[in-house]
């Protein structure tokens, strides 16, 4: 069976693993990723997470068979960065995304010793809190091209049939305070039509020229937390997406998480 692809909203920090206001914050996010796993057709053989907190010259993968953490976030309690998801690796996984990558002509490498990132691991503490699954995750180029981006997940979309979720973790906006409240809505409306209303070839084309959409830079003045959605649309391609999640964080930022492929009414709700 087809699983189908993500791109998730990843919230700030270690969330899943705190008490206290964040995680209240955050309690919308928390549900939206809670519903996620009943849209699946099957537990997933594996799962390949592009995080927006990883930028390497060429896309890059970790092959390490238990990768360690990356605590990527500052200010958070001393326990905070003693926290483990301890998923298995998969180095198989990893062999197979670098020449799927470098068949489609785009340069790609592995790394022994990068471990996850709370890109990653937010989201899967979530998702898959057994952390019973294997966990690849790979990196973004740091052209932070939209079209080179997209076709990277085309290249990897033959990962879907072999049982393998694909998951973009970022968010549709990166900014935060109240001033992001009009920005951040209107950004998102765009995003939700260009994503859920447009037909495929019409998306990926509104997708690299991002740049146009309103307000685009004044909620990614750098891009790279948006970049992983485009991992997943190429990923999903000609497949129909749906809007997974919708909130407005801290009561002004306004994000979404998408779905490509799967049945349309699969665990889900308007959004």
């Amino acid at each position: 069976m087809r699983m189908p692809t993500y791109f998730l909203c990843h919230g700030g920090g270690p969330w899943p693993w705190m008490q206290g206001p964040l995680r209240r914050i955050l309690a919308e996010l928390e549900r939206g990723l809670l519903n996620v796993p009943a849209q699946w057709p099957a537990q997933p053989t594996a799962i390949l997470v592009i995080s927006a907190h990883w930028e390497e010259r060429a896309f890059t993968v970790t092959t390490a068979e238990a990768p360690g953490m990356v605590y990527d976030y500052t200010g958070f309690p001393p326990e905070m960065y003693a926290i483990r998801y301890a998923c298995p690796g998969s180095p198989s996984l990893a062999a197979r995304v670098v020449n799927l990558l470098q068949a489609a002509g785009l340069p790609a490498a592995g790394s022994a010793t990068r471990g996850y990132d709370h890109g990653t691991y937010s989201v899967l503490q979530t998702l898959v809190p057994a952390a019973d699954i294997p966990v690849v995750q790979l990196s973004m180029r740091r052209s932070l091209d939209p079209d080179e981006h997209l076709q990277a997940g085309r290249a990897l979309a033959v990962l879907r049939d072999e049982g393998v979720l694909i998951i973009g973790s970022g968010m549709t906006c990166h900014e935060r305070g109240p001033d992001m409240a009009a920005p951040s809505a209107a950004f998102d409306d765009w995003l939700q039509r260009v994503v859920c209303d447009q037909d495929a070839v019409a998306r990926r084309q509104s997708l690299r020229m991002w740049e146009r959409a309103p307000h685009a830079r004044v909620v990614h003045p750098r891009e790279d937390h948006l970049l992983p959605l485009m991992v997943a649309a190429g990923a999903g391609w000609d497949d129909p997406a749906r809007c997974v999640y919708r909130d407005r964080l801290m009561g002004f930022v306004t994000v979404s998480s998408y779905r490509f492929g799967g049945r349309a009414s699969d665990g889900l709700h308007d959004e």
